[in-house]
């Protein structure tokens, strides 16, 4: 009697479909996944050109292009996901979902997947987009703008199961999710770039846990980002990761709240 073996990366793949119809037919998540963060950039253009941007070495395009990748991680990965973790749990899929072969890991990574992979190509689609459109050179240092990005993701994904830990219904998740995103629109360089901010809020606001993916993702574009200046944003954003995965194993729930 021959026995039918799965492997994780089939597992996860599986569930990622399913879960890629489930976010389709949704009309609020379809929205503020693809139609919100595309908006977004055009309705900050006339407020980034009255910036003094000339004596920090930047252009409309400079701003506006990390701009429309930290909307996109934000709200398509981040906020959807958030949205994601909870249904799914207050619906009982999480806990029906440990039963059987996954493991915790990969039924987040599967769940996660759809919403990551809508980032990541609208991300590309608004670089393109910016670059025609905003007259943005090619980026100098496309390596830096790709771990940004790739980074971005998984940070993303990380808070926003942090985030629906604590979060008690679907209709709350869009509350919950509010802090994070205002933070990092206000103060983590996606509108308004550090270098106009006075110096010492400039070095509080690195450490908040965008601020080193929309650094990365710019000094793509830019090239001027040092040694140095390309591991403060690494490290920082690498310990947002790790705190993010540490909270998920003390924290997130797998069953609904009550």
């Amino acid at each position: 009697m021959s026995t039918v073996t799965t492997t994780p990366a089939g597992r996860m793949a599986a569930l990622a479909r399913a879960e890629l119809m489930l976010l389709g037919r949704s009309r609020t998540a379809v929205l503020s996944a693809v139609f919100l963060p595309l908006a977004m950039p055009l309705s900050l253009q006339s407020a980034v050109e009255q910036m003094d941007l000339k004596d920090i070495g930047l252009s409309v395009g400079l701003v506006l292009l990390p701009a429309s990748i930290g909307f996109s991680l934000l709200f398509s990965v981040y906020a959807t996901l958030v949205g994601v973790f909870t249904a799914r749990r207050e619906e009982l899929v999480l806990k029906r979902l440990r039963t059987g072969e996954l493991h915790d890991a990969e039924i987040l990574a599967g769940a996660a997947f759809p919403a990551a992979a809508i980032g990541l190509v609208q991300s590309l689609v608004l670089a393109v987009g910016c670059t025609a459109l905003l007259d943005v050179p090619a980026p100098k240092a496309p390596q830096l703008a790709v771990l940004g990005l790739v980074s971005g993701l998984a940070l993303c994904a990380c808070l926003a199961a942090v985030t629906a830990g604590f979060t008690r219904t679907v209709e709350s998740a869009q509350v919950t999710s509010l802090p994070l995103i205002l933070s990092s629109m206000t103060v983590s360089g996606v509108v308004v770039p550090l270098d106009l901010l006075p110096d010492r809020l400039a070095t509080v606001c690195e450490l908040q846990p965008l601020t080193g993916v929309i650094t990365l993702v710019r000094g793509g574009w830019t090239g001027d980002l040092s040694a140095y200046e390309t591991v403060v944003p690494v490290l920082t954003t690498l310990a947002w990761t790790a705190v993010g995965v540490f909270a998920v194993r003390r924290w997130f729930r797998w069953e609904p709240r009550r």
